[in-house]
This record gives C-alpha cells, structure tokens and sequence, in this order.
C-alpha cells in the first residue's frame, strides 16, 4: 500500500441545491486526532559519553537521570561525530550523506553528499508528524539551512517553519553567545537579551518551549505534540553565571589523566560499561596532566570548572520542560528522547585553551599568557572560552579520540536515555543494542503509530536507512536489529557489521588546521575491533584476522557508493573551481546598506577581507548632534564599527578581542549633510596588515597601521553586519545597541581589488577549518 500524505480534499458528503434552505449540509468536523503519545525529542550538543552523572560523568544532571529512573539507558548509541550530519540524520531517519549533510553547512562543496541541500525526497519527520496531526515545535539550533539561504531575503523552505515545525524559535547557525544570541522567532530576528541583565539563552529557550507546550495544550488538547528542543549548549562559547560554576571549585585539581581515570571507574560501577572494558590510553598528541606547565594549570582547571557549571545548567532547563510536561498531567502518555550528544566531547579550543572563540576558528592559538591574565572572564560576555584538548578526551572516557573522529567511539558514542511510562514497563533498564541516529525518527514514527509515507507533497521519498529501536523496550537482551553502520567524518572512517568494527583514523586531530593529507598516505591505518568482545575498541586483531578487516573494507566501499559518501575529502581538500556552492551575492564587490539591513549574516554582505577596501557613509546630522553605530560588523571578539561618538567620526578595528585600533576625526559633526570614509589599503597576504585612513567630508583627518588582520571570518556565533545599530556584543566600547541619531542614506561597501589565486585559495580553505572549529 502507498501511503501519501497530504491526503486529497474528500468529496462532499452533503446535498447542494441552488438555495441553500434546498440544500442539505454535513458537519464540518476535525479530522481525528492522531492516537500517538506526546513527543519530546532533546538534543545537547558537543557532550562527550563520559560527561553526565547519568553515565559515569563528574556532572550531576538530575534531568538525564530521571529519564533514565523512568525508562532506558542505551550504552551503545551512535551518531555522526559532527553537528549537522547527526541533526540531519536525525530529522530524517537516513544516512548523512544519503541526505546531503556529508559536512556541516559551513564546509559544503557542490558533490551530492556535500551540498548540504537536504532533498525533498528525504522529508524530515516533524512534517510527517505534522501532516499526521501532530502540533511541532523547535527551540534551539537548527544548523540544517545552507548558507546561502541564510539572509533576510530567504528562501525560508529550509528553515524550520519551511521543514515541518509550526513553530521555531533560536538559532540558524552553528553556535551563539548564550548572552547576545543571533535569536529568529520563526524567520524574524529579535533581540531577547535586550534590557535583560540577567539573560541566558538556554533558560530563554525553555521558557519558549514550555509557553509553547502549555499553548499547545489548552488549544488543542486532544493533539498531541512534538517538541524538539535542541539547545546550542553546551557547545563553545561555555557561557554560565558563577552561581552554577562555583560548585566545581577545585573539583578537577586533579587533572585530566585523574579525571578520565576517575569517571572510568564510574562507569563500570554503575554498570554503563561492561565488566572486562579496557580503559584506551592517551594519545601522544594530548600532553600528559603531569607534563603540563604548572603556571597554565590553573586556566585548564577553571575552563573545565566553566564547563561542567554550564553543562549542569543547561540539564536542569531540560528538566524545567520535562517537569512542565509533567505538571500539565500528561508525562505518561509522553515519549522522552534525550540524546546528551550530537557528537563526542570538542577538542577544538586547542591544547592551552581559547578565550575568543573567532582566534581558534581563524587558525590562531592564543597565548597561554592571555589566557591566565584574562582567567576571570570564563564564562562570561567578555570572553567566547573553550576548555583544553585534555577535557575533551577524559570526557569521552572509556574510548579513543573526540568529536570529528568519526573512526572511533570518542567521536560517535553517546548517551541516550529513553522514557515513556505508557509503553515502557523496565523503568531503569540498561539497554546494550548497537544502535545510530538515524533510528531515532523510525522509533517516533513507531511510537506515534504512523506509516513511514512513500509520498511526501507530490514527490517520492527515498527508502529510510533507520532501524525502529521499539523492539528493546520490551527485551533487554534481544539481539540488536542493526547489523551495519557506516561512519564518516572529514576522512576519518569506520563500518560496523555484525559485532565488528574496520576504523580508520586520517590523520588530522581536531584543534590543528593542516593542509590535508593523502588518502593513501602513510599516516592511513585500517584498524579491526571485535565490539561484540571489546567495548572501547582497545584491542586492535587487524593482523590476526587480514581477512575480515579486507572484508569490511570491501563493505564500507559499497555503502560509501550507495550513500554518496565518495568522493572523500578532509579539512585540506580544495573548495575552488566547480566545487564552490553558490555565494547569494554572487561576485559583487560593491553593495549600498541602508538601516533596513540589520542582522545580516557574515556571507550575505560584501566580504572586504584581506583586500583594500573602502566603506564609505553619507548621513546627515541633525540640529541637536549625533551619536551611535553608523554600521557594523562582527561583536567585541572580532568586527570593525564605524560610529559617532558625541558627534565625533570613529573607526574601530578589533582583531581577536585583543587588537583594537581606532581612526577619529578631531572635532564633533556640525548639522547637515556628511560622509565618512574609511579606506584601507591591505598589504598583501591572508590576514595581513596595512593601513587605515580615515576621511570626514573628504579630508583625511587620521591614520593607522594594522599589524595584522582577521582573515577568513569574524564570528561563527552569529554576529552580524548592521547598520544604524549594534546587534548582538557591540564590537566598540559602548552600549548595547547604540543607535545612531543621524539619518543614514547609506553606507556603501567595495572591495577595490580581488585578493591574489593563492590567498583566495586559503581563504576558501580558511573558512573550511573555521567552520570545523565552530560546529
């Protein structure tokens, strides 16, 4: 049987004569509500097996645990190792590449399994809900639109409300600051941060999706909903209040060689690892805790005191949602999915550390120097902080590497518990099958009682590649129905079959931006892991058994060409030539803003970056003077603004949230017509210096070096190019906001001149390993 959905109009069932007193009508009734539970599907982003209380971690997460206490552990769960595949995975119950979203959206090339265009063919599962009835919502990161989608001018069929959701409210992109969050309340954005001292974008987006439930509820109370509450948190930057930090004071004194130690022997007591697992070793590219400088210690401790502060806050919003679900009467009949991770633990912020996240992300390592001198703005606004590599790889205690390693269980193994009073009875059950991401939206539609729909608004779907896990609610030893998974992330490759596991490693760690390497180079090893005996791939049998490991490649080779995982590529590949996706500028060098344009993404204005330029503003200043943003671009760790300061023309280079440099005029404007005009002439090179000259009326009043510039990109986290204001963190010193009092006409952008092959090539692959650092 075909099932389609929409369902075509019914014919009408009554009598219609000319007069309507001839005429005999039917009820207009609602269609019968969908007979499935309540749906909350949570996902935490960049949380590592080992992190929560719930699976042997150091921070107590009662939300996780009572889901658990409820219904299942699952200690053999999968995802992707990176952000948008797992998410798109997720949505859609099929493989990454399958869908598209072989990469994140940042890092796409024009290949099928790259292009980050999830397919009409392959609907996600909040519009088959919703077209079966179901009330969706999402709250939080979405990472799902292709970049050059992201713009005011749309199209929004990628975006949450074009994909399935009635509702959205929170992120497109990668990341945010949980402080001056880049926020769209459907396709709108908004500034909830605004005159809110005390504001946090996770407790923001709880308070959305209970408002939302409760809504929902006293509506339509006989439909059920699905809430997809995916907050950022706790990826970079690690943002909390010291109330939450302050309990992990001197908790990891230790070190992150104790601490994995430490959260291993959990593990096995609790009994979330079996009896017999092998604790892997450290890699040699993670520094030893002993070995490590005793002065930098005490940034490595309160970077992971931020951490574990900010990833127990962010549990107990999710049980704020939980527990409202609970309060409106219907915790029962509601189908719980909390999955800690969308990936393993980031070990992105390099071995020392970050404090602005856009440093890391442009390929720079901070001075550890920095870092101690600036250790009291951990978690606050004033710093965008990353822990050290070393954090990264206890929390994924007891297997090899972290996110991005999609080879090996640190980057793909995560925690999921599962609670559903009504139709699970072993409350607090473990449950060991092998299972991944993509089974996850079989598993709902199982629940809900609904038919995967072959035809989804006219077009054809693609078969869906997940496994319904229903099965072991109720038989905790059945034999796991998924017999193989692929895996791959960036080179890094695996495929599971029957109880074994070929891994290879490509070579790149994730906190090191190098050229890539060859794909039959030497740094290339295939590694063979009986999983079924070997829970932590410790024990590598490749030379025992030559036969089987030739096997399984073979079998990775056929789901690599069946998934459209080829051609493969790392973080070195070229971007250039035909593999470029599309930029939704095209190649303009030269655009005029007017204030209409606020919060435009990064890749939406006229990229100005390692080439002279000129932004040039004419305004006219009214009788009273003027003060305020005049336009901007990028938040206080990265950007430039030009700006009136009590009348006075300024332009503020900040490179890093470390390097400010400032042009001015030397008197304030007088009321009329004026143009202000920065002209800066680059060197050469990415991310070189040059000179910044600074023009009122036509004279140039002031100058200035700039030793070095930002090269590929100014913020991950969401700041954006605005004009006649400051969204997000004001990139000068003052207020949020700050509107300009003068009448803008318009502030024009130009390129005057195309940076050379050679950095147009690094800046291409530059912003391939800024997106890795940000996903």
């Amino acid at each position: 049987m075909t099932t389609t959905i929409p369902t075509p109009t019914p014919p009408y069932e009554g009598v219609i004569q000319r007069l309507i007193d001839d005429s005999t009508a039917v009820p207009l009734d609602l269609p019968d509500p969908p007979s499935g539970p309540n749906i909350v599907l949570v996902l935490l982003d960049d949380v590592g097996f080992g992190s929560c209380s719930t699976f042997g971690g150091p921070v107590p997460t009662p939300a996780v645990d009572k889901v658990a206490r409820a219904g299942l552990r699952y200690n053999q769960f999968h995802t992707t190792a990176l952000c948008a595949p797992t998410r798109a995975a997720l949505l859609t119950g099929r493989n990454h590449h399958s869908v598209h979203m072989g990469g994140i959206t940042e890092t796409s090339n024009s290949f099928p399994g790259y292009d980050t265009v999830i397919p009409r063919e392959s609907a996600l599962i909040a519009e088959v809900l919703r077209q079966n009835g179901y009330s969706t919502g999402c709250f939080g990161k979405w990472h799902l639109t292709p970049m050059w989608e992201f713009n005011p001018a749309g199209p929004f069929d990628r975006w949450p409300t074009g994909q399935g959701f009635d509702r959205f409210y929170g992120i497109i992109g990668a990341e945010a600051s949980m402080y001056e969050p880049a926020v769209y309340d459907q396709t709108r954005p908004v500034a909830p941060y605004v005159g809110h001292d005390d504001y946090h974008f996770t407790e923001d987006l709880a308070d959305q999706a209970i408002h939302w439930i409760r809504q929902q509820k006293a509506a339509a109370p006989d439909r059920p909903f699905f809430c997809y509450f995916s907050t950022p948190a706790v990826h970079a930057p690690h943002h909390v209040a010291p109330e939450w930090i302050e309990p992990f004071a001197g908790r990891f004194d230790a070190g992150w060689d104790a601490l994995r130690e430490e959260i291993f022997e959990r593990q096995l007591d609790l009994g979330v690892i079996p009896p017999g697992t092998t604790l892997t070793p450290r890699p040699d590219e993670v520094p030893c805790w002993d070995e490590y400088p005793d002065r930098y210690k005490p940034v490595a401790r309160r970077l992971m005191e931020v951490f574990a502060g900010f990833l127990a806050h962010t549990d107990a919003q999710v049980g704020r949602v939980l527990e409202a679900v609970d309060d409106l009467g219907v915790g029962d009949d509601t189908l719980v999915i909390y999955l800690t991770g969308d990936n393993g633990a980031s070990a992105e912020g390099t071995i020392h550390g970050a404090w602005s996240a856009p440093s890391f992300q442009n390929g720079v390592h901070e001075d550890p120097e920095w870092l101690l001198e600036h250790i009291d703005d951990f978690g606050t606004a004033r710093c965008e902080n990353h822990f050290n590599v070393g954090w990264a790889w206890a929390l994924d205690s007891p297997f090899q590497w972290m996110k991005q390693v999609a080879s090996h269980f640190g980057g793909t193994r995560n925690g999921l518990a599962i609670s559903w009073p009504n139709g699970i009875d072993d409350a607090g059950g473990l449950r060991h099958q092998f299972h991944h991401v993509v089974d996850l939206a079989p598993t709902i539609l199982a629940a809900a009682g609904i038919e995967a729909p072959q035809v989804v608004n006219g077009i054809e779907q693609m078969p869906v590649n997940g496994v319904p896990m229903n099965y072991t609610f109720a038989a905790p030893e059945a034999e796991s129905r998924r017999d193989t998974q692929y895996f791959e992330i960036l080179g890094n490759r695996a495929i599971y079959h029957d109880g074994w596991m070929a891994s290879c490693f490509h070579g790149r760690v994730p906190w090191i931006r190098l050229q890539g390497y060859d794909f039959d180079g030497a740094q290339e090893r295939w590694e063979l892991y009986n999983i079924a005996e070997d829970f932590s791939q410790s024990v590598d049998l490749a030379h025992q058994h030559p036969e089987k490991l030739s096997e399984l490649r073979d079998l990775f080779d056929r789901e690599a060409r069946e998934n459209g995982v080829y051609p493969l590529r790392d973080a070195g590949s070229s971007r250039g030539g035909g593999r470029r996706t599309p930029l939704s500028l095209g190649a303009r060098r030269r655009m005029t803003y007017t204030p209409d344009h606020v919060r435009m993404p990064e890749r939406s204005v006229v990229n100005l970056k390692n080439s002279s330029h000129e932004i040039t503003a004419d305004l006219v200043v009214p009788g009273r003077g003027a003060r305020g943003v005049v336009a901007c671009q990028g938040g206080n760790m990265s950007g430039w603004s030009m700006y009136l300061d009590d009348g006075v023309g300024v332009f503020l280079y900040n490179c890093f949230g470390q390097y400010l440099t400032e042009v001015r005029g030397s008197e304030s404007l007088p009321p009329g017509f004026h143009q202000l005009r920065l002209f800066y002439e680059h060197d050469g090179g990415l991310g070189a210096g040059g000179v910044m000259s600074w023009l009122v009326d036509g004279v140039e009043v002031d100058s200035a070096r700039l030793d070095r510039t930002v090269p590929i990109v100014f913020s991950m986290s969401g700041e954006t190019f605005d004009v006649g204001v400051d969204t997000g963190a004001p990139v000068g010193p003052y207020d949020h906001g700050f509107p300009c009092t003068a009448e803008i006409l318009g502030v024009t952008l130009e390129r005057l001149e195309d940076p050379d092959p050679d950095v147009r090539r690094a800046m291409a692959e530059g912003e391939f390993r800024a997106a890795l650092a940000s996903q």
